[in-house]
């Protein structure tokens, strides 16, 4: 059948058809009548990054306590209670672990015990150390072995107070709960999965700060350590330093505070002109006393 349009009209119309063709082949399948999202499970598949395991997680309970009547066993077999393993005047290094993981436990285990080695704080003097299994299967027998290698791998005696201990499902997840340390058991591979972190407590037992990862930046525990103890440990040094910097919730690290380095600068000035009008008053004074 001949057409109808002029031939100009017919090419305009030609033009049209194949522009809107091309603008259909290029449109997302979203912008499309029908379409819709891409599935979750297509867009974890293509991505580089794995799954998120469901009931694994840090939920943050900071400034509230420990519940200190839970019951575990040390290393030896007896029954202690938590609160009595806190010094009441130093801050602890809280690590929820189990024994037999294959590599996370060990990995931020192995990095407090590095950073521990370099912080210039001694654990018993300045702050102290609890190690909970979240298995209740492992044994008073693995937390004496753990136990003695890493403190000896720290060149210290065995008399150190770094706590390991072990106990029933119950009390594990007491503790494991107030610390909002989120873990979960994969029957699949007789496994747990859990984050890794480390708990700094105060000497009253409350959550102080959360060191999160296998790789712990040694100012980052020094502070948070003189922090949780309230200034109470530590050098005069540390204590000053401590003032020049601050704890970005963003970052979870510690800063450089430029207003602490600025208090810190006018009590520096402040002493310099004390010091320097005492000598003057002085030098006065022993002019006055030769005329």
């Amino acid at each position: 059948m001949p057409s109808l349009l002029p031939p100009s009209s017919a090419r305009a119309a030609g033009l049209l058809a194949a522009l809107a063709l091309v603008l259909v082949s290029t449109t997302p399948a979203f912008a499309l009548p029908g379409g819709g999202k891409t599935p979750r499970a297509i867009v974890e598949a293509d991505s580089d990054l794995p799954p998120p395991v469901t009931g694994v997680d840090v939920v943050e309970h900071l400034g509230e306590p420990l519940p200190l009547e839970t019951r575990f066993q040390d290393d030896s077999g007896e029954e202690v209670r938590l609160g009595t393993l806190l010094s009441k005047t130093r801050p602890t290094l809280l690590t929820l672990v189990y024994y037999e993981c294959p590599m996370l436990c060990n990995l931020v285990i192995n990095e407090q015990v590095r950073v521990m080695r370099e912080l210039g704080l001694e654990l018993g003097k300045d702050y102290e150390a609890v190690t909970v299994s979240i298995d209740p299967k492992d044994t008073p027998a693995q937390s004496h072995e753990r136990r003695r290698k890493y403190l000896q791998s720290m060149g210290l005696p065995q008399t150190a107070p770094w706590h390991f201990l072990t106990g029933t499902d119950e009390n594990i997840h007491k503790l494991a709960d107030a610390v909002g340390f989120k873990y979960t058991y994969e029957p699949s591979t007789k496994q747990y999965a859990h984050p890794a972190v480390v708990t700094v407590l105060t000497p009253e037992g409350s959550i102080s700060r959360y060191l999160y990862g296998t790789s712990f930046d040694r100012k980052d525990v020094k502070l948070s350590l003189l922090e949780a103890a309230g200034g109470r440990v530590g050098t005069s040094v540390d204590r000053i330093v401590m003032s020049c910097f601050k704890y970005d919730t963003a970052t979870r690290r510690y800063g450089f505070y430029i207003f602490g380095f600025i208090r810190l600068g006018s009590l520096a000035v402040f002493g310099a002109l004390a010091t320097m009008l005492i000598y003057f008053w002085r030098r006065e004074l022993k002019k006055g006393a030769t005329t």
